[in-house]
């Protein structure tokens, strides 16, 4: 007996922008309501919801919605769901819900992520940020040096592979470029204008060797998948793409002296779940979090070998829209906005279902890779149209 299947049925995306003043939980109902229309389904029909990593009350900018707000602002009747941290990275919560609907708990589970990280910084009084008299945790070790962001401890693996490997600047701008290209062509993208070598080159440093456009920025907006069970797809309307294939690893939460970043692993661990190989891969829509992040999950997919990512991309055409491998085809977040994991999941669904517009990419792409996160939590996506 062939084993259970799960699939993305419906996706939907709200309005992405900066300093937004559509309150998230509406911007989380738009994006489920835009899933729901495409997948031909109604709300009583939805009886799961899965999202990371819940409703963060001391940082409602990062996450403002929980799956128990939205169950009952839809009026779900869930019997299952899921809203927690405590999972491989952002989406992991896809992956819990496609064991869910495999194992019969539910038929049909939204899975979403929505930010507010704009707009809750430019309304302090609504979203107050978090003042602490005293430092504790794993931040006691990083906050006396001033190294409170994910840029100063993802650059330190960058450093590696510049002075290991021989990455160049020149090299590792292919990325933000790239990803800059493409979000012209995605109308909700928050920036649509091309960036230039000269502009990269030329901007100012964040965390040597990444500058200002290998970062993304805050955003807000919200983004929905429905993961449907293989038995309920004569209930959907729209072409369903097959979750062929995850893996996930958690090392080292805490950033302390790990020896790879998480990708690595978890990549690795990706094939060991399917027949699929790296060359039958159509598109890849890799966590663009910091542009180094691109270039260790190109490796740990086995596309390049490890310290071989910065010639793998050296001029851009390889991973370019038309090109062997095209990365990041909506813009990445680095090009459409920081929406935290879920927008490469979106776009991997988007163009193999062929709903790409002007984005999207030549030929009839059957087989995508998305992931999320790659610094002490990764989580890979293998989907596939059958």
């Amino acid at each position: 007996m062939p084993a259970p299947s799960a699939y993305i049925t419906g996706v939907g995306q709200s309005q992405v922008g900066t300093k937004l003043t559509r309150h998230p939980l509406l911007l989380t109902v738009d994006a489920v309501r835009e899933a729901l229309a495409e997948a031909g389904l109604t709300v009583q029909q939805i009886d799961g919801v899965a999202t990371y990593p819940g409703r963060m009350a001391a940082y409602l900018g990062y996450s403002p919605v929980g799956a128990d707000d939205l169950i009952d602002a839809l009026g779900i009747r869930a019997t299952w769901y899921l809203g927690a941290a405590e999972i491989t990275s952002q989406l992991g919560a896809v992956v819990a819900a496609a064991d869910a609907v495999r194992a019969g708990h539910a038929r049909h589970v939204i899975c979403f992520r929505t930010v507010y990280e704009a707009a809750a910084l430019s309304r302090p009084e609504e979203y107050p940020p978090v003042r602490r008299a005293t430092v504790d945790g794993f931040s006691q070790w990083f906050a006396p040096f001033n190294a409170t962001s994910a840029s100063s401890w993802v650059a330190q693996y960058a450093m590696r592979h510049v002075k290991h490997y021989g990455l160049t600047r020149e090299q590792l701008a292919q990325i933000a470029i790239t990803g800059r290209a493409n979000a012209v062509h995605n109308p909700r993208a928050l920036v649509r204008e091309p960036l230039t070598l000269d502009q990269y080159m030329s901007s100012r440093m964040i965390s040597t060797p990444l500058c200002l456009y290998d970062c993304d920025r805050f955003t807000d907006g919200s983004t929905a998948l429905i993961v449907s069970a293989g038995d309920a797809l004569d209930e959907v309307t729209c072409t369903p793409v097959r979750i062929a294939a995850s893996a996930g690893t958690v090392e080292k939460y805490s950033w302390d002296q790990a020896e790879w970043m998480a990708s690595y692993p978890t990549g690795a661990d990706l094939w060991k779940h399917t027949d699929y190989k790296p060359a039958d891969v159509d598109t890849v829509q890799l966590y663009d979090g910091f542009s180094f992040c691109v270039i260790t999950w190109l490796e740990a997919l086995g596309f390049c070998k490890v310290g071989e990512g910065g010639k793998f991309i050296e001029g851009g055409q390889r991973i370019a829209r038309d090109g062997e491998l095209p990365l990041n085809t909506f813009g990445g977040q680095i090009g459409a906005g920081r929406l935290h994991g879920f927008g490469f999941a979106h776009e991997a669904a988007v163009q193999l279902k062929g709903k790409g517009g002007p984005r999207q990419i030549p030929g009839d792409p059957r087989v995508a890779i998305c992931t999320s996160g790659g610094g002490p939590l990764a989580t890979a996506l293998l989907l596939a149209r059958d």
